[in-house]
């Protein structure tokens, strides 16, 4: 738990304990292994890194080898209290498709992602006139896996228009650590967004 970063440490705060939890693109596990060791939830991963998932089998984490994109539709309405995705949104063909299953298969959910409008972003762009590389967004352009990066206000809109109320938004610097300032400007202070959010009318 001490090596557990703080954007997934809050996480495992919000979570109550003996939940169903569902991790998304869960890498080797070290959420879901801090939530099995503090709340004894009931907890998946899905992964599609085979390698990832042999260190989660090695840790007692249950992990399985699916392409998160394509494999949500086989899981039921509410069946999971939480669905958890850090840092893949922007890599998702269809991120606000994965959002709305998000939300059909889980009670809430918690999303993060680089915030492309934080100003370490806006300086780049407006001095060198080239996509940004930062520490948040480390490759160039042509080789990124960033297919649909977002700024906070981005995503409160498109939460908006697909009726997910956001229950919380916390903003990190690059150590994942939240400061008082970044809750004044979040969309031009904070390179990292946490969200807490659930459908519209729900709990």
């Amino acid at each position: 738990m001490e090596d557990l970063r703080p954007d997934l440490q809050r996480i495992v705060d919000l979570i109550k304990p003996h939940s169903r939890v569902l991790d998304l693109g869960c890498g080797e596990g070290t959420l879901l292994a801090a939530l099995t060791a503090r709340s004894l939830v009931h907890g998946y991963g899905l992964e599609i890194d085979r390698s990832k998932i042999t260190r989660c089998i090695a840790i007692g984490v249950n992990a399985i080898y699916s392409n998160i994109e394509t494999s949500l539709e086989r899981f039921d309405d509410n069946s999971f209290d939480y669905v958890v995705m850090t840092h893949a949104l922007q890599i998702m063909h269809r991120p606000e498709r994965l959002l709305e299953q998000m939300l059909r298969i889980g009670r809430e959910g918690f999303v993060t992602f680089p915030n492309f409008a934080h100003w370490r972003c806006r300086v780049h762009l407006a001095v060198h006139g080239r996509m940004p590389v930062t520490r948040s967004l480390p490759a160039a352009w042509f080789e990124t896996c960033n297919i649909h990066l977002c700024t906070v206000r981005d995503f409160e809109a498109l939460c908006a228009v697909k009726q997910i109320r956001i229950m919380q938004r916390t903003m990190v610097d690059m150590q994942h650590r939240p400061h008082w300032w970044m809750r004044i400007w979040p969309n031009l202070l904070g390179p990292t967004a946490l969200y807490q959010i659930t459908r519209e009318g729900g709990r």
